[in-house]
């Protein structure tokens, strides 16, 4: 006869252990999303600021030297902001419409671009421009877009030469 000296339970401890509940789960999948989104969005604004800082130091030092100009290298983003600014330059203090400077931009390249694609361009050439010196690039005259004075004063110049005219007052020039 065989007794069976051990016994094998098969029963389990009656504790449970919490669950925690994700992110996901507490706030909902678009609204953590969301919450990375603008994390992540903040982190870049952060980088973005001190790689300006860095690049500033090191143009200052002198081991950097850009020979592009000012409102190309801010404001224009591509080929079609390019020409966009040539043509209205080429108008004048006069103006000229969004949908002539549609006309004009697409007979130079092969652009499929419309009056309401010339004007959020330019509102967006505005942005940057002033985000990066103050100053606005273009301003409306009527319906007309124009350049702005600056713009024209600096058209052409470089960071350097354009740091240097804002430095200097118009009367000891």
């Amino acid at each position: 006869m065989n007794e069976q000296v051990t016994q094998e339970s098969s029963f389990k401890s009656v504790q449970t252990v919490k669950k925690k509940r994700s992110p996901e789960e507490k706030h909902g999948r678009q609204r953590w999303i969301l919450t990375l989104l603008e994390r992540i969005s903040a982190r870049l604004d952060g980088i973005e600021e001190a790689q300006d800082i860095i690049l500033n130091g090191l143009k200052q030092a002198g081991y950097f030297h850009f020979d592009v100009p000012f409102i190309q290298k801010v404001a224009c983003v591509d080929a079609v902001d390019l020409n966009i600014v040539e043509v209205v330059r080429e108008a004048g203090a006069k103006g000229v419409f969004p949908k002539d400077v549609a006309k004009k931009v697409n007979a130079v390249g092969a652009y499929d671009l419309k009056y309401y694609d010339v004007s959020r361009r330019i509102v967006r050439m505005n942005k940057r421009l002033k985000k990066k010196s103050g100053e606005l690039l273009f301003e409306k005259r009527g319906q007309k877009w124009a350049l702005t004075s600056f713009a024209f004063d600096t058209y052409g110049e470089t960071e350097e030469e354009v740091a240097r005219s804002k430095s200097v007052p118009e009367e000891e020039v």
